[in-house]
């Protein structure tokens, strides 16, 4: 089970958003809006911006990001919401 850091959980309360771990297999969180389930984001099997600065730095987290930003052009409410609350 993935765990929710402080800095997705600050970036929900931004967007008025609640994160709870997800209940589906293989994704990192599910999203609500007014306790309404929204959608579950993140791959389990993949990083994000604070699993980086975790791991591995904030340089390598900020290079991982803009690569990030670059293989997700367009997006979709799903990749919106991974990008703002994951990245």
């Amino acid at each position: 089970m993935y765990h929710i850091t402080n800095y997705t959980n600050h970036k929900a309360k931004q967007w008025g958003l609640e994160v709870h771990p997800s209940k589906k297999k293989g994704k990192k969180i599910d999203v609500y809006r007014h306790g309404e389930y929204i959608t579950s984001i993140g791959d389990n099997t993949l990083g994000d911006y604070p699993t980086y600065i975790k791991k591995y730095g904030k340089e390598y987290a900020n290079e991982r990001r803009r690569l990030y930003y670059i293989r997700h052009p367009h997006h979709s409410m799903r990749e919106d919401l991974a990008k703002h609350l994951l990245w």
